[in-house]
């Protein structure tokens, strides 16, 4: 198994800068509709970052004769600050979640954002893009649309970074190495070459990604690699090197709470049942400093079905192939 990991890693890794963009724009040219990509921006109270990522994206891009991105869409979770008239501004198209599907009551988290995302864009290459990165660079979106545009036989492409904390040398991740890593190493060994399996920037084509099922929370990363490498194999999978990823780093409860959810997506897949107890205890001190207040978190184990299955897409495809 680890050789063939190391085979892996030598033949589906690769630099962004491997793939220049004028190749990818000619890349982009020879494909024709199977080349054209959307850009999705999931985003959840993100003011002050989302408008420098969709402005570098239009600017670097979606200009030319042959732009690299056919649409860019910020799909707003239900953000109480200025988050849609920022994104909107910079000029993206803002899409709310609660428009989306609406006989369907909005489920709370990210991967609910990515799975009704498929709805609203058209795009056959997709890429994901978090909305809280700083110092944001458009090779985190060249960079993992280049490899799909460029080998057929490629599904999906993630992205992998260096993700220092502030200016020290601590560094980030601290989910992935904790839970991810030992999960996938133990029990999907195949997928141990990843070096950013819970990386929130990453493409996949639209055909992959409507056979998938979405776990509605932040397990989602980790339930599309295991489901991917189930349904299309290791070599439909690859990952491009973009540089350092800046973002905005939560605190340790709120990591408490993304690892439960990761690992109940692990569990669900390994057994495809349900765990005994999906819930998270956590503990404060309490106001008055003396003692520890437990306070109790449901773990989101709801997942959304492949999106091929819903009525409404695919009455939407069989109107769009007339």
């Amino acid at each position: 198994m680890l050789e063939e990991v190391e085979l892996w890693l030598d033949q589906h890794s690769w630099s962004a800068s491997e793939r220049p963009l004028d190749s990818l724009r000619a890349a982009k040219s020879a494909a024709g509709a199977s080349g054209t990509v959307s850009v999705v921006l999931p985003a959840l109270n993100e003011e002050a970052t989302v408008g420098s990522i969709v402005e570098t994206i239009r600017r670097d891009l979606m200009t030319g004769d042959i732009p690299l991105v056919d649409e860019l869409v910020v799909m707003d979770s239900g953000s109480t600050d200025g988050t849609s008239r920022v994104a909107a501004a910079a000029g993206a198209r803002v899409v709310h979640r609660d428009d989306v599907l609406p006989r369907l009551p909005p489920a709370h988290g990210k991967g609910e954002v990515l799975w009704r995302s498929l709805f609203v864009t058209s795009g056959e290459i997709v890429c994901f893009i978090d909305a809280d990165l700083r110092e944001f660079k458009s090779q985190f979106v060249s960079g993992i649309v280049g490899p799909l545009l460029t080998d057929p036989g490629l599904r999906l492409v993630k992205a992998m970074y260096d993700r220092p904390i502030g200016e020290g040398a601590e560094r980030g991740g601290r989910v992935t190495e904790l839970v991810a890593r030992p999960l996938l190493n133990l029990h999907w060994p195949r997928l141990a070459g990843f070096v950013q399996p819970l990386g929130g920037e990453y493409a996949a084509r639209r055909s992959l990604l409507e056979q998938l099922p979405f776990p509605v929370g932040y397990g989602v990363e980790l339930g599309m690699l295991v489901d991917t490498l189930e349904l299309a194999g290791l070599d439909a999978l690859a990952q491009v090197d973009v540089g350092v990823r800046r973002h905005r780093n939560q605190d340790g409860q709120a990591l408490g709470r993304m690892a439960a959810t990761i690992y109940h997506t692990a569990q669900s897949r390994l057994s495809r049942g349900n765990l005994v107890r999906p819930v998270l205890t956590q503990f404060d001190r309490g106001e008055d400093g003396s003692g520890f207040v437990p306070s109790v978190h449901e773990v989101t184990t709801e997942e959304r079905p492949p999106m091929d299955t819903v009525p409404e897409y695919r009455a939407q495809q069989r109107r769009k192939a007339a």
